[in-house]
């Protein structure tokens, strides 16, 4: 019996997982991806929550705590850089793990790689589907049909583009930029330590990550801009002035950020769709709910692709079924975070000193709770 052939459109997280999982419940997943490798670098991430059983159905928590970032503590400063307080950040007992977003899609690239086809330096550039099938235009690669397509492709997503349509339909600003940029390994003097610096409207992180330190930049700009994701010119500038009255450290990682020839910059959205499926296409991960701020995007891309394949794999040539089992599934995870990305983001970034204020005394409650809830553990 011929098995189902699947396109998954991205080869970032969620796709290769699909791949891998889809593989063993019988499907032929083909994975097509526009950049012309594995992209390196990248920001760190915590593998959390319903991605950690995932991962170790998958043999892989071994290899992903052995890939650990070295950050240990947070140290949060006041925006003059004065230390405010150090907190924990993990414990060898805790059920998460620190990677890079590189490291993680590596990982997760080997997994799938024996099993799935990838196709690099490509896309789709149409997709015209009926009863039967979906017809594909790639940009490189011949055409060719396939039995369900899978947009996994990230927050600016080429297949949500052309089934479901424009991003400014499904897309909410948050009013906040995110931009980093890597540093040389001598820019941190601790490499277990992260430090945050927060003013009104900015925050500055310095993450000592795995190998690689990180300037991260997360801001409300004066004057936005209409956002041009081509206009590198435009980011540096918007970056520099965002920031040019910054004390501590500022002024020396913004000439980093200034002097990388591709620095990342975004602003942060969320995307909200009524539907993440639309006849044999349907999407997954960033592409169907992204959530800023809250972390755990990969997270919950690994979690999305196990619940699919599951879903797919218990409904079979049923597709219609599946996607809204899966679709079901997911929003009861999904919906929540995003309610919330709102009050987080004036959580992190707040506008004034004195929310500043309010911020930093809940962090410190926070770290009380930890304390007394790690020593209680340690007793038991």
């Amino acid at each position: 019996m011929k098995k189902p052939e699947v396109l998954i459109v991205g080869a970032g997280i969620a796709g290769p997982a699909l791949a891998y999982w889809l593989s063993k419940n019988g499907y032929r997943p083909t994975v097509v991806e526009h950049a012309r490798q594995l992209r390196s670098g990248g920001s760190a991430i915590v593998v959390k929550g319903p991605a950690i059983p995932v991962a170790d159905r998958m043999g892989i928590l071994p290899q992903l705590r052995g890939l650990a970032t070295r950050n240990r503590s947070l140290t949060l400063l006041d925006p003059d850089g004065r230390r405010i307080l150090q907190l924990p950040l993990t414990s060898d007992k805790a059920p998460t793990v620190e990677v890079t977003r590189a490291d993680l899609s590596e990982v997760l690239h080997r997994s799938a790689q024996t099993e799935a086809e990838f196709l690099f330096d490509d896309t789709v550039t149409a997709l015209d589907q009926d009863e039967g099938g979906v017809d594909v235009t790639f940009r490189r690669s011949a055409p060719r049909r396939f039995d369900l397509i899978v947009g996994a492709d990230g927050m600016h997503s080429t297949v949500r583009r052309l089934v479901f349509g424009p991003e400014r339909q499904f897309a909410s600003d948050l009013g906040l930029y995110g931009a980093t940029v890597p540093l040389e390994p001598d820019a941190i003097e601790d490499p277990n330590e992260m430090t945050m610096l927060t003013a009104p409207n900015r925050m500055l992180v310095l993450h000592p990550s795995r190998t690689t330190p990180l300037a991260i930049f997360t801001f409300r700009a004066a004057q936005p801009a209409p956002h041009d994701r081509k206009n590198i010119a435009l980011h540096k500038q918007t970056v520099a002035d965002a920031y040019a009255d910054v004390r501590w450290r500022a002024p020396e990682l913004v000439a980093a950020f200034l002097d990388h020839p591709a620095p990342f910059f975004d602003p942060l959205t969320t995307i909200r769709m009524p539907s993440w499926s639309r006849g044999r296409v349907v999407l997954l991960g960033d592409a169907a709910a992204a959530t800023a701020l809250l972390g755990d995007g990969s997270s919950m891309a690994m979690a999305g692709a196990y619940a699919l394949a599951e879903e797919l794999a218990a409904h079979p040539g049923d597709h219609t079924r599946a996607f809204a089992a899966y679709e079901s599934r997911l929003r009861r995870e999904v919906g929540p975070r995003q309610r919330r990305v709102g009050l987080l983001s004036r959580l992190m970034v707040p506008r004034t000193r004195p929310g500043l204020a309010v911020r930093n005394a809940v962090v410190r409650a926070v770290g009380r709770t930890n304390r007394i809830a790690s020593r209680e553990a340690a007793n038991r």
